[in-house]
């Protein structure tokens, strides 16, 4: 059976019910050969703590939440896509890199990680080659020394996620 999510984003704390009964109401009349459900959704991402020329390569954000703070480079795994596929890309995307995985840094599961709702991370140590350039949803890429990086406000829990990749407490 394959399976398809219609996503429906709602102000925090909004009542669904009534929209849930409503369109499972519909498409059970209009095809009931469907078998229809509605569950609150999980998001997938892919963050990476990326190495490079004696650094930690950082994005500035282009968009909220936390539009111009430093983060790592990550976002949402597509449909049909690894998350290590999904940490490449996005981390391509974002700095130009070309991206080789070292290891799985781990997975951050808080459910309050990111506003935008309950988002699951699977974080991975990498090392950068090529030409530095931001892209995507990066207003910015920067490589900041290590020391430094461990300074800054980072956006989400990135923070945690960069010293665990590095084994500092």
């Amino acid at each position: 059976m394959d399976r398809y999510v219609l996503l429906v984003k709602t102000p925090k704390d909004y009542n669904v019910e009534p929209v849930k009964r409503e369109l499972m109401e519909f498409l059970s009349r209009k095809h009931p050969e469907l078998e229809v459900e509605m569950h609150r959704c999980i998001g997938l991402t892919a963050d990476v703590v990326l190495l490079y020329n004696n650094g930690v390569v950082l994005i500035k954000r282009k968009h909220e939440p936390f539009k111009d703070s430093f983060a790592l480079p990550g976002g949402f795994v597509e449909y049909g896509e690894t998350v290590e596929e999904a940490a490449v890309r996005e981390a391509r995307e974002e700095t130009g890199l070309d991206v080789r995985l070292i290891r799985l840094v781990g997975i951050y599961s808080d459910p309050n990680r990111d506003p935008r709702g309950h988002t699951v991370t699977a974080a991975f140590l990498a090392v950068g080659s090529g030409t530095l350039k931001a892209g995507d949803d990066a207003k910015e890429v920067h490589v900041v020394p290590i020391d430094e990086a461990l300074k800054l406000p980072l956006a989400f829990d990135h923070e945690k996620i960069l010293k665990d990749a590095l084994g500092v407490r």
